[in-house]
């Protein structure tokens, strides 16, 4: 479960800021990150749930932006969303020529509600 070790290194922005900006409490989290990186939100909120109790962070909300597959055929030019990607024809056109140009992202911090 690498959801564990992201919401580590979430934590570990948080202490960061919070020692900038001098905050106590963080309200709710805008995350976001590509469908391709096969992050399930529902573990990435119960490994947030587990390793922020007793922080400042605890009983914050997340929100996640999950970034569609994004392709781009060669044979026809045009860019396309899908459900999973296939690595064999565009739904476009049917063309064998693609490459996945979205959906990659890792995960990253959009902004925190804090007070």
């Amino acid at each position: 479960m690498h959801e564990m070790s992201l919401v580590e290194s979430l934590m570990v922005i948080i202490e960061e800021y919070a020692e900038k900006q001098e905050f106590e409490k963080v309200l709710s989290l805008r995350l976001t990150f590509g469908r391709m990186n096969h992050i399930e939100p529902h573990a990435l909120t119960m490994a947030f749930e587990a390793l922020s109790r007793g922080t400042r962070a605890q009983g914050a909300e997340l929100e996640f932006t999950i970034l569609p597959v994004e392709i781009k055929c060669a044979d026809c030019g045009r860019e396309s969303e899908v459900d999973r990607f296939s690595y064999t024809e565009c739904p476009l056109c049917g063309g064998s020529a693609v490459v996945i140009v979205g959906g990659t992202e890792e995960l990253r911090l959009i902004d925190m509600m804090v007070e």
